[in-house]
């Protein structure tokens, strides 16, 4: 068992048990199914502990955890270093205000009885303050979370993957993971198909067995119908940030 080298740190609603699922086909890729949440909800028990939870590997192998709201976690950055300089980290990113669209849906399909989604963006509807500290609208300031990484890491040991890519163009994206991560390209257009149902792409053959796979009922929920004004106030919100996301990435993701 060893420390995982590669880290799938978000983001939430972004698409990681996708890639996840989909990198699990690689034969050197080992990870842990559940989330861990050990560099924010259970740095005290230790590295030990954390070691512990992670898969039997073989030389040549690489260990992976995937926990998205490692993103969003002020201490997550100086942990993971000092855990290892050389974490590989992974962000999977899709447009913020489909997100936070995704997230809300989550959030409703457990508690029935929670607010509309316009009430919970404004702080006040009438002078159209976006309320940031709705944890929906703050994680998609992706611009912002990212700095607090680049204080412990370079941006060349981190892989932004585009959740829209994923869904279009999965081996497309999963070339680039496998690429970043230094695994052979094994992972190809033959490994999927897509659902026409879930509206995204399924694995003809899921790790170790011969079914198709397709991600839960969980994923690719519907998403409740948003006043159209408030879509666009989050895009103009949002605007400014993913731009300097983009700068910052070298990356233009196209939400624009």
């Amino acid at each position: 068992k060893r420390l995982p080298q590669a880290i799938i740190i978000g983001v939430k609603k972004g698409g990681t048990r996708a890639l996840l699922e989909f990198l699990r086909v690689h034969p050197d890729v080992r990870a842990v199914g559940a989330e861990p949440h050990f560099f924010d909800r259970n740095y005290e028990r230790g590295l030990a502990w954390y070691r512990d939870l992670m898969p039997r590997t073989l030389e040549g192998q690489i260990t992976m955890e995937k926990t998205p709201s490692y993103f969003v976690t002020k201490e997550a950055p100086a942990r993971i270093s000092s855990m290892s300089k050389g974490t590989k980290l992974i962000v999977v990113v899709r447009d913020p205000v489909t997100r936070a669209i995704s997230d809300y849906t989550q959030t409703l399909s457990k508690k029935p009885d929670i607010p509309t989604f316009e009430s919970l963006t404004f702080k006040n509807r009438t002078t159209g303050l976006i309320d940031t500290s709705w944890s929906a609208i703050q994680i998609g300031i992706y611009a912002k979370h990212l700095e607090n990484w680049l204080l412990y890491f370079p941006i060349g040991q981190i892989l932004f993957v585009s959740g829209e890519r994923l869904i279009s163009d999965p081996a497309g994206e999963l070339g680039r993971v496998q690429d970043f991560l230094g695994l052979k390209r094994i992972i190809t257009d033959k490994h999927f198909y897509f659902n026409k149902t879930k509206g995204f792409p399924c694995l003809k053959k899921a790790e170790g067995s011969s079914k198709p796979h397709c991600l839960g009922k969980t994923k690719g929920r519907t998403h409740p119908d948003i006043d159209q004004e408030v879509v666009q106030r989050l895009r103009d919100f949002y605007r400014p940030f993913n731009m300097k996301f983009y700068q910052m990435t070298g990356q233009d993701f196209g939400w624009d």
